[in-house]
């Protein structure tokens, strides 16, 4: 009679990148670059925010948070995948494994509700322009971001947990570069039901529920600027959303393309990744170069603190 030991894991193997030994240090330059990239932009338009008075409004206190996830998110997957790389190991410890699942799903939730909040905060000041200075306070903007934080990581907590209370005793191989909830689970010997419940209705129901709420939101959006008389009006009502709907568009676009698709998919464990890769390291960086080019305030007090910084240069 065989019997498993359950009850000890000593870690997984990541064999996300594992087929391409051949370029793993073009992939692994290509990486760190990436990172360096998203690292400094992010970080630029925390630091134009933080430093430019004009930029003290409930609008780019959410952009600031945004860029504070796109920050922590790569940051939970590039460094081991770029240890991986330089030393052809693909290993990761049991608690690694869980601190990256529980990091990576609070940050893609706490995206997807700061995405809604966002979206509702454009929607009150192009709808309501008059009461946006009573709606959107300082106090409400602050709830509404603590609120986004809380859910993302309360409901990564459940999510955690019920993966990892899960036996493990078939392959430890993760065929991914992180650690996600479908490949953890699919290694599991034990009743994965609850597991695939939780994700299905309390994941699904969250982020259908913040997804509508962006829905919405741009529909009434949309709906008020075709009702501006003068193009000039129109272009400037849409200029102060169109940086977010861009955002909106590749978070929603990269998730859909690689969470939901049929069980019967007949696409590549290649493709998936290289999807996954555009979800979890690509978009980070492309989101703040989004903001830089499509708001004019943003590019100005780049332009400050770029020009403030160069002065303080020694000669």
């Amino acid at each position: 009679m065989e019997v498993h030991n359950d009850t000890v894991v000593s870690g997984f193997l990541l064999l996300g990148l594992a087929d391409l030994p051949v370029v793993r240090y073009p992939l692994c330059v290509v990486f760190a670059v990436i990172y360096q990239i998203t690292l400094v932009g992010n970080g630029s338009i925390l630091l134009a925010i933080g430093t430019e008075k004009k930029l003290h409004a409930p609008m780019y206190f959410l952009l600031a948070n945004l860029s504070l996830i796109d920050i922590f998110c790569p940051s939970a997957t590039v460094p081991k995948m770029l240890q991986n790389l330089l030393t052809e190991e693909q290993s990761i410890s049991f608690i690694g494994c869980a601190l990256q699942l529980y990091f990576l799903v609070a940050l893609a939730g706490t995206e997807v509700f700061l995405l809604a909040v966002m979206a509702y905060d454009r929607y009150v000041a192009i709808c309501f322009p008059l009461r946006y200075p009573l709606l959107m306070t300082r106090a409400r903007c602050a709830q509404l971001t603590s609120g986004t934080w809380a859910a993302g990581f309360l409901n990564s907590l459940v999510h955690t947990v019920t993966t990892f209370h899960l036996s493990f005793c078939k392959s430890r191989r993760v065929d991914q570069y992180y650690c996600d909830i479908p490949q953890v689970v699919a290694l599991s010997c034990s009743p994965t039901y609850l597991a695939e419940m939780l994700v299905l209705v309390v994941g699904g129901t969250l982020g259908t529920s913040a997804f509508m709420a962006t829905l919405v939101s741009y529909m009434y959006i949309i709906s008020t600027i075709l009702k501006i008389q003068s193009a000039e009006g129109k272009h400037k009502a849409f200029s102060t959303c169109a940086s977010h709907l861009l955002v909106v568009c590749l978070f929603y676009g990269s998730t859909i393309s690689t969470y939901i698709r049929p069980s019967s998919s007949q696409h590549s464990p290649a493709r998936e990744r290289v999807v996954s890769l555009l979800f979890g390291v690509v978009a980070s960086m492309l989101n703040p170069v989004i903001y830089s080019l499509r708001n004019s305030d943003v590019k100005r007090a780049l332009r400050r603190v770029l020009c403030r910084g160069t002065r303080l240069q020694p000669a």
